[in-house]
């Protein structure tokens, strides 16, 4: 991916840079998931270094990046004991 000569990126080509679609995009941020943006003349605008920052964020919360969450890594948890108890008690 060749860098981006602006540090501001319109909503469309921001986009692109996360490889979604605009209407994606607008979606992740009214339920305000996506990343951080501004209005610049009423336009939708991100900063390049905000964009980075959010995909590295959700690349570290995904387990398949992140071996710490990986929940197939993890020692299961060792099995209960029954409690015994006489039959008519």
């Amino acid at each position: 991916m060749s860098e981006v000569d602006s540090p501001f990126l319109s909503h469309k080509e921001a986009a692109a840079y996360i490889k979604r679609t605009p209407r994606a995009l607008y979606c992740l941020n009214d339920r305000r998931q996506g990343p951080p943006s501004f209005r610049l003349g009423g336009r939708r605008m991100y900063r390049l270094v905000a964009l980075k920052a959010w995909l590295r964020e959700h690349e570290a919360a995904d387990s398949r990046s992140n071996l710490a969450l990986d929940p197939t890594r993890q020692a299961p948890e060792p099995r209960r004991a029954k409690r015994w108890q006489p039959i008519g008690v």
